[in-house]
């Protein structure tokens, strides 16, 4: 499985959102852009992720930053999962793994000491450019937003 690394191109694509509209990511060109793949709407880990994103919303605009959450999950089951939580950013579906696969952000993982398959808790920082800045794989799902925020120099 090929990682994707600080100066790399970051891959294009074209997924539909919770709403299944298209959402792609040259709609963000000219804008730093978070993407972050997580495996499962709605689960514990995924929930406490996206909740920090939601909260920490407002700090990652004010300082450039979009952010793009992307899963296998289906529209339908982003939708309900945007609206329990309320999230107010766009979760794209990607069930076919496609744009997971190219962005490394599906493999091989260890889980309660097991390896699996499975999707790979990863967030990537894209510039205007379209170039990665930051490529982070294997994030914790607690306390990974408010280290990214560190990371990137912006107050909370």
């Amino acid at each position: 499985m090929q990682r994707l690394s600080t100066g790399d191109r970051a891959p294009e694509f074209t997924l539909p959102d919770s709403e299944s509209n298209k959402v792609s990511l040259s709609d963000y060109r000219g804008q730093r852009v978070v993407v972050y793949f997580y495996p499962a709407a709605g689960t514990p880990g995924c929930t406490k992720q996206a909740c920090d994103f939601r909260d920490s919303l407002a700090a990652l605009n004010g300082a450039g930053y979009q952010v793009l959450g992307i899963s296998p999950d289906k529209p339908e089951k982003l939708a309900k999962f945007v609206a329990a939580e309320k999230l107010t950013f766009p979760l794209l579906s990607d069930p076919e793994k496609a744009v997971l696969n190219e962005w490394g952000a599906f493999g091989e993982k260890k889980n309660y000491g097991r390896i699996i398959q499975g999707v790979i808790r990863s967030t990537f920082v894209v510039a205007p450019d379209g170039t990665i800045e930051k490529a982070l794989y294997n994030v914790r799902a607690t306390g990974h937003v408010a280290k990214l925020l560190k990371d990137l120099s912006i107050p909370t």
